[in-house]
Formats: structure tokens, C-alpha cells, sequence
């Protein structure tokens, strides 16, 4: 199912097929027609600024108990990645096994994801939220050969949660800890001095290998591993790159979790690609995020809306240099037009916006050329890629009309890992997102929500996210969500969560009162209000509707 490289061994087609790799050779000619693959591995770009830099700082990574950040240069980010693969070899890891890893954005994160490339491995990345459900389910469903886990981070004991998981999990050879005490430990084991010559072959990655393996939910069932290959992940930092205009002089920063998609591709390897410093930091903390933009000139820095709208709300930043921050990506949840506008005042950059998913990286983006005065929306496609909005029929809807968002282009996943029937994309290369969007006469979309947040009232479609952005605007409110609730008369009714701005108070007749005056449709109101302390969020700040359902539908039900 996938084709060999010939500037590479790639994995045997049964290992493939195994995986349950979707890339076939049609594909690929059709990739190289288009020409958007660079048919390169990201450390051939990172080899290529250890030819040309050296002694460049490479990355920046900040941690929440050490006083001051580690500090690398290429060369010597590239003396622990050597140690790394070439140990990785001598445990028995070979082309093609997956190595999982629970890191913070601590710099092992980049040195082991670069070691898994030299050897050909395959690199999972997993959220430091997760715990032993999810990791006995994920590690165990992936095989890993390897496990590298922090001793303590956040006050939670990682070694003892992953020591356990290995007397449970057949597959799971070796058990490695960051600042462990042990022979387990990360240093002595990965980072010891190593007998080259003696040392095991190494296969490094091709292009078209499956070098990401990135669990994201699905709607039902277990988490689907998404497979990525070099190609699919550079394109998308590439055409990001490109359109930004980046260069090896620009600084990038990231708070968002390199093992999220966002983290790993828009920043981490675009970071790399590009030959640019990446700055890190493990926990978010918004007034030590402002510091560290400015004592490391960071000219960008992408996350979700929560990271930005952390930042303008920092006290005292105007104390701060900031005269290089000139490009913030929000990506992941929406953000409102006065949210730019503050953070362009407060912070003096240029709010780009966009849409994407772990299954395609980064699918559409706005323009930092783009104007203020200009609509809202979450930008338009990169070269090589295309969206449209489908009925439930798949009929293709004009312009305006909110409808089903498919995408097909470059950037997308090669499949889910073993479970090949899951793929779910035609002949004709479409991929159905699962979110709603509506596309605009310049080919630009906007998000309106999931598939499967719709609410529908009485056989009526309630519209979530205008009524969302109407609850936004009243001044007592910092967030709000709006989710189903059931009942059993009209199937199901709307209720309206909110967090609210320190010291205020909102009642339900002053939220109904405020949306009739705007004249919204008296169905289309919440016909419920609940305040929270703190919205349910994933990691990268999306709210966790889910969380919210059945929080509403335990209430509805008393």
C-alpha cells in the first residue's frame, strides 16, 4: 500500500499494511505532479543549518522549576539527538517501530523527535493530561518498543503510572524518565557516551514514511491514531512559512503543546524548517509568556484564542518590549473581531486566523496583509488544497449557505493507524472534517461549529454560533457555549453556559432581555443559563462541549 523510496529504505509493504497506511502510488504521482511535497525529511533541513550555523541557537526551552532556560545550539541539540538515535538503535528500536513519549515542551521533546527520524522510527507524542486509561489504550495499541515519561511534572508521579503500565503492556520493552534516578533513567540510558562504530545501522526516515503517530477522538469509540508522513506535515509548515513570510532571522515562540498538532508542525518543525530559534515554555503562564517574548525578540508565535487573549489581559505588558512581536495564529477556537482589535492595540501585532485539524495540519489561514475592516473569517486555502460545503447528500451549496466542510489537498493524514477502514476518503480525495463553515465569495471560510454540536429544537436548526457570538457581547460575559439539552417534547432545548468577568453577575431574563433587543428569533432563544467558575477545555483552550452536554443533561433531568 505505500511505494518505496529510493532515497531510503521504506517500511515492507506487509509493515505497511499492517499500519494501515492509505498511500498508494496513485497518490503519490499525483503529489509529485502538483509538485507540494518537498520530498525531504525535517532533518534534512535541520542538517542544513548544522552546515551552515553551527553555533546558531537552534532552541529556547523554559521550564516552570528551573530559574533559567536550556539554551541549544544546532550543534549541540545535534550531539544529544545523536546519542538518542544511536542508543534508541542499540535498545533494539528499529525502522518503522513506534516510541512513545508524555513530555512537556521540554527540549527532550525535540531531540527525540528528531533521533526517531535518524532511525527511522515512528514518533507519538503524547498529552501530558492523559492517564492510565488512555495511555494503556493508546501505548498499548501502538506497540511501542519504548515509553519516555517525566519522573514528576505538575506534582503527578509519571514513573510509577508508566512503570505500571509496562508490567501490563507486553510490547513495552523499556521505560525511560526524564530526571530519573535509575537505570531507567533518560540521561544514562539515551544520553550515555556511545561506541559508534559498534553501533547498530541506522535506516533513517524517507519522505513518504509514517514518521507521526497523533491520537485525536473521534465521536464514538476509542481515539483513532492519525499517521503522518514527512511530506504531509512539511507541506503544511512550508505553505504557513511562505505566507508569513518567515525567515532564519524571525523568533518563534510556543505555549501550546508540542504534542499537539499545532505545537509539533507550526511550531516545532516549521521552526526547524525554516532555520528560525523555537522558544518553549511547559506551563502556561501568561505574565512569564510576555517576559520571554521580549528578552527573546520573538518576531511570531501561534495557539488557540485562550493564549492570546491571556496575553493582552497581562498587567503591566506596555513595560515590556515588544516592538518585534508582529504575528500572533489563533487556531483551534474562534475568535471575536474585538479580540484582534485588543490584541493589536495591547500587543501591537497582526492577528492571523485559521482553521485545522490533527487529520490536516493547518487547512485554510487568513493573510497578515489582511485588513481590519474586512469580515471575520478563518481564511482561505494554501496551494494544493481546497475545501467546499456540502448538504447532507453531499450536493455542493453556494456561497453563504452553512453547510458540511470537506477538504482535500497535500496536507492530508495517510491513515488511521490499523484501522485502514476508518479512512473513509474516495477516489475523489475528499475529507469530511465534521465541522460546519460557511464559504464567502473570495473562497474564505468561517466556522460555525461541529456536526455533531447542532441543536435541533422542535425540527428547527438552532444557529449555535451566532447566538453565541450575541451572548459574547455583552459586557458581563468572558465565554460562553451553547449546547443541546434533552427533552422530551421537542427532542431538544438550548442551554447557555457562560463564565463571567470579575465582579459581574448575570441573571436569565437580563441574557433573554439583551438577545431580544437584538432582535434575535424568540425560538432560536436559550431557554436555560448555567455559570461555571472555568469553561471544560482540551489542552490547546477548544471548550469541551461534550462536558457541557452532560452537565445540561443531567440538569434537564431533574
Amino acid at each position: 500500500m505505500i511505494a518505496a523510496d529510493t532515497t531510503g529504505v521504506a517500511p515492507t509493504p506487509s509493515r505497511a499494511a499492517e499500519m494501515g497506511v492509505c498511500l498508494d502510488q496513485r497518490r503519490i504521482e499525483h503529489e509529485a505532479a502538483v509538485g507540494n511535497w518537498p520530498e525531504r525529511v525535517l532533518t534534512d533541513y535541520f542538517d542544513d543549518a548544522l552546515r551552515q550555523r553551527p553555533q546558531t541557537t537552534a532552541l529556547i526551552a523554559d521550564r516552570c522549576d528551573d530559574d533559567s532556560p536550556t539554551t541549544m545550539t544546532f550543534a549541540e541539540l545535534n550531539d544529544r539527538v545523536d546519542r538518542i538515535a544511536t542508543n534508541l538503535r542499540g535498545l533494539g528500536v528499529d525502522h518503522g517501530d513506534v516510541v512513545s513519549f508524555q513530555l512537556p515542551n521540554w527540549w527532550e521533546f525535540v531531540a527525540i523527535h528528531l533521533a526517531c527520524l535518524r532511525i527511522g522510527a515512528v514518533s507519538n507524542p503524547l498529552m501530558t493530561i492523559f492517564r492510565a486509561r488512555e495511555l494503556e489504550f493508546m501505548v498499548g495499541f501502538a506497540e511501542s518498543k519504548v515509553l519516555i515519561v517525566p519522573r514528576v511534572f505538575q506534582k503527578f508521579d509519571y514513573q510509577s503510572l508508566a512503570l505500571d503500565l509496562q508490567q501490563r503492556l507486553p510490547a513495552l520493552q523499556h521505560v525511560l524518565v526524564v530526571g530519573g534516578e535509575g537505570k531507567n533513567s533518560f540521561e544514562a540510558v539515551l544520553l550515555g557516551d556511545v561506541d559508534r562504530a559498534s553501533a547498530p545501522e541506522r535506516t533513517p526516515a524517507t519522505p513518504n514514511d509514517v514518521i507521526q503517530l497523533l491520537y485525536t477522538s473521534g465521536t464514538t469509540g476509542r481515539p483513532k491514531g492519525v499517521m503522518h508522513s514527512s511530506n504531509t506535515l512539511l507541506t503544511s509548515a512550508i505553505q504557513l512559512s511562505e505566507r508569513f513570510g518567515l525567515t532564519a532571522s524571525d523568533v518563534i515562540f510556543m505555549p501550546a503543546p508540542l504534542a499537539h498538532q499545532l505545537g509539533f508542525c507550526l511550531g516545532m518543525m516549521m521552526a526547524i524548517q525554516v532555520g528560525m530559534p523555537l522558544v518553549t515554555m511547559d506551563v502556561w503562564e501568561p505574565a512569564k509568556a510576555a517576559e520571554l517574548i521580549a528578552a527573546h525578540k520573538v518576531t511570531y508565535a501561534c495557539g488557540s484564542t485562550p493564549f492570546l487573549t491571556d496575553l493582552t489581559e497581562t498587567p503591566d505588558i506596555d513595560r515590556l518590549d515588544l516592538d518585534g512581536f508582529r504575528l500572533f495564529l489563533t487556531s483551534g477556537a474562534p475568535i471575536l473581531a474585538a479580540g484582534v482589535e485588543q490584541a493589536h492595540a495591547v500587543l501591537g501585532v497582526s492577528v492571523v486566523t485559521g482553521w485545522g485539524m490533527t487529520e490536516l495540519i493547518q487547512g485554510t489561514a487568513t493573510s497578515p496583509s489582511s485588513s481590519p475592516d474586512e469580515p471575520m473569517t478563518d481564511g482561505a486555502v494554501f496551494a494544493g488544497g481546497e475545501v467546499r460545503i456540502v448538504d447532507a447528500g453531499h450536493s455542493v451549496l453556494p456561497p453563504g449557505e452553512e453547510g458540511n466542510l470537506q477538504f482535500r489537498g497535500s496536507t492530508v493524514f495517510i491513515g488511521y493507524f490499523k484501522r485502514p477502514d476508518l479512512y473513509g476518503i474516495g477516489d475523489d480525495g475528499w475529507f469530511d472534517t465534521g465541522d460546519l463553515a460557511k464559504l464567502d465569495e473570495r473562497g474564505h471560510i468561517r466556522i460555525v461549529g461541529r456536526s455533531k454540536d447542532i441543536i435541533i429544537r422542535g425540527g428547527e436548526n438552532i444557529p449555535v454560533f451566532e447566538i453565541e457570538n450575541l451572548i459574547y457581547e455583552m459586557p458581563q460575559v468572558k465565554d460562553t457555549a451553547l449546547v443541546a439539552m434533552p427533552d422530551t417534547r421537542l427532542g431538544e432545548r438550548c442551554c447557555a453556559f457562560v463564565t463571567l468577568q470579575p465582579g459581574c453577575n448575570l441573571e436569565f431574563a437580563d441574557m433573554i432581555s439583551f438577545l431580544e433587543k437584538q432582535n434575535l428569533a424568540r425560538q432560536y432563544l436559550p431557554e436555560r443559563l448555567e455559570i461555571l467558575d472555568e469553561m471544560p477545555r482540551t489542552p490547546t483552550g477548544k471548550i469541551q462541549k461534550f462536558v457541557l452536554r452532560d452537565i445540561a443533561a443531567f440538569q434537564s433531568s431533574d
